[in-house]
């Protein structure tokens, strides 16, 4: 029986698979939050080629938006801070500039799928939630009055009543457990926890900046 030829990647072939491909542009380019039609348009007269291999400074410029789509994404799964109340309602604050707090709520959805998960953007002011099912919807309404809302009608879940303590107190727990001052290294520190993460609405006042030494401290 003859052994079947895995398909390579063309591109791949020529060292040019670089960047992203045409499906992976026209679906997440428009996420973008200075997204235009008119750059898919001008995406499809281009070779694939090129865009992969940043060949031309509008292939630099779109995966340039791709990347700043993907930290954005990055940055928000893994650094919100969120806290829990008694009926299951899971709640925190972003600052997403880009289309993406979908890709958050359903991160969260996927650790959480019993709870009902609300998470308020500084950026446009909504509060978008995902409910136990997956639906989606946004509201022009404060966190708390949002949280209040879908929190009425649901019963009290004892496993939840049990860990109801803020998200500050967890982060805290967890670095004064794992931190061991004789292995430390503030340059890696730096590099998982970079400056730009500060200005994230759960890292403003976070328990980071107490484990960098002063040196960083003062450079920030």
């Amino acid at each position: 029986m003859k052994k079947i030829k895995e398909v390579q990647d063309p591109l791949e072939v020529v060292g040019c698979a670089k960047g992203h491909s045409y499906n992976e542009l026209i679906q997440n380019l428009p996420r973008h939050c200075k997204f235009s039609p008119i750059l898919i348009k001008q995406i499809k007269e281009i070779p694939e080629v090129v865009l992969r291999n940043l060949g031309t400074p509008f292939a630099r410029k779109i995966n340039l938006m791709m990347r700043e789509v993907s930290t954005e994404s990055y940055r928000a799964r893994q650094f919100t801070r969120t806290q829990i109340n008694n009926r299951g309602v899971l709640y925190g604050v972003v600052l997403l500039k880009h289309h993406v707090i979908d890709i958050i709520l359903e991160y969260f959805h996927e650790r959480w799928p019993q709870c009902i998960i609300c998470l308020y953007n500084e950026y446009n002011h909504k509060t978008t939630i995902i409910d136990e099912k997956g639906k989606i919807e946004a509201f022009d309404s404060p966190l708390k009055n949002v949280v209040e809302k879908v929190s009425k009608n649901r019963d009290v879940i004892p496993y939840f009543n049990d860990i109801q303590f803020s998200g500050e107190r967890i982060f805290e727990t967890l670095y004064n457990s794992q931190f061991i001052s004789e292995r430390e290294n503030q340059s890696y520190f730096k590099r998982m926890v970079p400056d730009k993460c500060f200005e994230l609405p759960g890292m403003r006042s976070g328990v980071e900046k107490r484990f960098r030494n002063k040196k960083i401290n003062d450079y920030l």
